[in-house]
C-alpha cells in the first residue's frame, strides 16, 4: 500500500485506544450496512475490554439494519457537547460527510482517527489508515481487531458480516479479495449464521420500495445505444409515498444490471434543492465514476461513487478503448432546477448537432463538420 495512504499503524491505533476511557465512533451521513457494522464491530469490542463507547450517526441507523444487535446503541447527535478522549471516523472518505451535527463535536475533540477504505478519501485526521486494496471497512476493521488481539464477540462478528457482504454485494463485485472469502469463513467458523444474516439484508423490503421501483421504471431512461441508465426520484414522489432514505438505497444496481447497460445514474431531489447523485460502472476500463463524480465534488470507488450538487446541467462521457479503437459515449442530463439559459444551451448545441449529422450524410458529407455545426448554430440561436 502506497504510504501516503497511511500515517499510521494498527499498532498506533491500538496505543491510542488503550490509553483513551471514553471513545466516540462515527460514520458518515446516511448510513449503509459497511459504516453501521464497522461501527458496532469496532464498538462491541472496545466496551468488551472496559471502554465507555459512544456509536452516533448524522442519520441513526437505518431501519434496513436494525436488526443487528447494538443497532440501538447508535444515536443521533443533539447538540449537547460530549467530552471524550478520542473519536474514530469510520467509512468516510470526506470530513464533510459526518454530517454538521457530528462535525461540531468533532471540533473540540483533540485525537481523531480516521479508518476507512475510499481511494478518494481526504486523509484528514490526526492519524488516519486508508486502504483502498480492501473493498470495505468492515474488513479493515476485523484485520485491525485480529492484529491487536480484540475480542470479536457475536455482536462484532454479525456486524463484520454484514458489513463485508453489503459492500461487496454479496461477495460478488470486481474489488471482492481472496482474503474477503477467508475473513467470510472465519466469521462463519465463529458462529455466523450466514443464512439468516444474508435473509435479513437482502430479502426483506418495505413495501414502499416496492411501490417507489415502480414510480421509477416509469422515469426510467436508456441511452447512448443502451449504455446509459438513469431514472430520477423527485421531491414529490419522496413526500407522496412518505420514504425514508434507505428505501431508495443500492437501486442504481438494479439498473447497472440491465445487460446492454455500462453506466447506471441516479438523482434524488433533497430538501435542500440539491441533487444526491449515485453512479455504478460495470467495468472500470469503460467508465470509472469516482472520477466523474469527482469533478462534482464527490467521491467513492471506480465502478461505485457520489456526488451532491446543485442544480446544474452535468455531462456524462464515456470512452471506451480497445485493441486501439475509441468508442465515445456522451449524454447531457438536466439536474435539479437548471436555469433558462442553460436549457437553451443544451437544446441548441442538441439540434445544432442532429441538423449537423443530416447535412453531412452522402451526398453531402464533408470533412468540415464543425463549421457545418456552428452555422446551425448561429441559425438556431437566432
Amino acid at each position: 500500500m502506497s504510504s501516503n495512504l497511511q500515517n499510521c499503524s494498527f499498532e498506533d491505533i491500538g496505543n491510542k485506544i488503550r490509553n483513551s476511557s471514553r471513545v466516540l465512533i462515527l460514520s458518515h451521513v446516511r448510513p449503509d450496512g459497511d459504516a453501521i457494522g464497522s461501527q458496532i464491530a469496532l464498538g462491541s469490542s472496545l466496551e468488551e475490554i472496559g471502554k465507555e463507547v459512544i456509536l452516533m450517526n448524522e442519520d441513526g441507523c437505518p431501519s434496513n439494519l436494525a436488526f443487528l444487535k447494538g443497532s440501538d446503541e447508535v444515536i443521533r447527535p443533539t447538540g449537547d457537547k460530549i467530552e471524550v478522549d478520542l473519536c474514530l471516523v469510520l467509512d468516510t472518505a470526506n470530513y464533510e460527510r459526518i454530517g454538521l451535527g457530528c462535525a461540531s463535536i468533532v471540533e473540540g475533540i483533540e485525537n481523531v482517527i480516521n479508518i476507512d477504505h475510499h481511494i478518494t478519501n481526504e486523509m484528514y485526521g490526526d492519524l488516519y489508515y486508508v486502504d483502498p486494496s480492501s473493498p470495505a471497512t468492515a474488513q479493515i476493521i476485523f484485520e485491525f481487531l485480529s492484529d491487536q488481539k480484540l475480542p470479536i464477540n457475536p455482536t462484532s462478528r454479525d456486524a463484520v458480516f454484514i458489513g463485508l457482504s453489503t459492500d461487496t454485494g454479496g461477495f460478488r463485485y470486481p474489488a471482492t479479495t481472496a482474503r474477503s472469502f477467508e475473513i467470510g469463513a472465519d466469521l462463519l467458523k465463529l458462529g455466523a449464521d450466514c443464512g439468516e444474516l444474508s435473509s435479513m439484508v437482502y430479502e426483506r423490503y418495505s413495501f414502499k420500495r416496492i411501490e417507489l421501483l415502480r414510480e421509477l421504471l416509469g422515469n426510467l431512461k436508456i441511452t447512448s445505444n443502451g449504455k446509459v441508465a438513469s431514472w430520477v426520484l423527485s421531491m414529490e414522489i419522496k413526500n407522496r409515498l412518505s420514504l425514508r432514505p434507505e428505501d431508495s438505497e443500492n437501486l442504481t444496481d438494479l439498473i447497472r444490471g440491465i445487460d446492454t447497460v455500462q453506466v447506471a445514474v441516479f438523482f434524488e431531489e433533497l430538501k435542500s434543492q440539491d441533487i444526491r447523485i449515485s453512479m455504478r460502472s460495470k467495468n472500470v476500463n469503460f467508465a470509472d465514476v469516482s472520477k466523474i463524480c469527482g469533478n462534482f465534488g464527490g467521491g467513492g470507488h471506480p465502478l461505485a461513487a457520489g456526488a451532491k450538487v446543485e442544480g446544474d446541467i452535468i455531462n456524462v462521457d464515456v470512452t471506451a478503448i480497445k485493441d486501439g479503437w475509441h468508442g465515445d459515449t456522451s449524454r447531457m442530463f438536466y439536474v435539479g432546477d437548471v436555469s433558462v439559459k442553460a436549457k437553451k444551451l443544451t437544446e441548441v448545441t442538441y439540434n445544432s448537432m442532429m441538423n449537423a449529422n443530416e447535412a453531412l450524410l452522402p451526398p453531402f458529407a464533408t470533412e468540415n463538420s464543425h463549421y457545418v455545426t456552428q452555422q446551425w448554430v448561429e441559425i438556431i440561436y437566432k
